[in-house]
């Protein structure tokens, strides 16, 4: 199960961790050269900063998305490889790249990359209903970032 995440108005949200935000964007953004730096400028300590950073986000770094390449084999039959873009687009991922091969003894290669939101999307649970699809023989994730 993906992680869950809420989005709470600024104002009632413990200060420690608006300072957490606030010290992570002073080195993202090259004001603090460093952590020590930035936690000196926000007034918090290093532990505190520590403590919380990988648990509180700006909205923005939340919804950054992901990349994923998935490898198939499909059979040379009308509609497969629009069935799988179908359902993709439903899954709301965006196509990049499409690669399909020649079909050799009516099996075609393909590789399909797209974008997707892990909050947003299952990946697991795409594959799944790739697999279902008729006329998709196997898929794999060969990449993923």
């Amino acid at each position: 199960m993906p992680e869950q995440y809420y989005i709470v108005k600024k104002e009632v949200v413990p200060e420690i961790y608006s300072k957490v935000i606030d010290a992570k964007k002073l080195i993202q953004s090259g004001t603090a050269r460093s952590i020590n730096e930035a936690v000196q400028m926000v007034g918090i300590s290093r532990g505190a900063f520590y403590k919380y950073k990988d648990s509180i986000y700006l909205e923005s770094e939340v919804s950054k998305k992901s990349i994923v390449t998935l490898s198939l084999l499909l059979q040379h039959i009308p509609g497969v490889l629009s069935n799988l873009l179908n359902i993709i687009a439903e899954w709301k991922g965006n196509i990049l790249t499409i690669n399909q091969n020649i079909p050799i003894n009516d099996i075609a290669n393909a590789t399909v990359t797209f974008e997707y939101n892990p909050q947003d999307m299952d990946l697991d649970r795409l594959i799944c209903a790739i697999k279902k699809v008729d006329g998709i023989i196997e898929v794999n994730i060969i990449g993923r970032q």
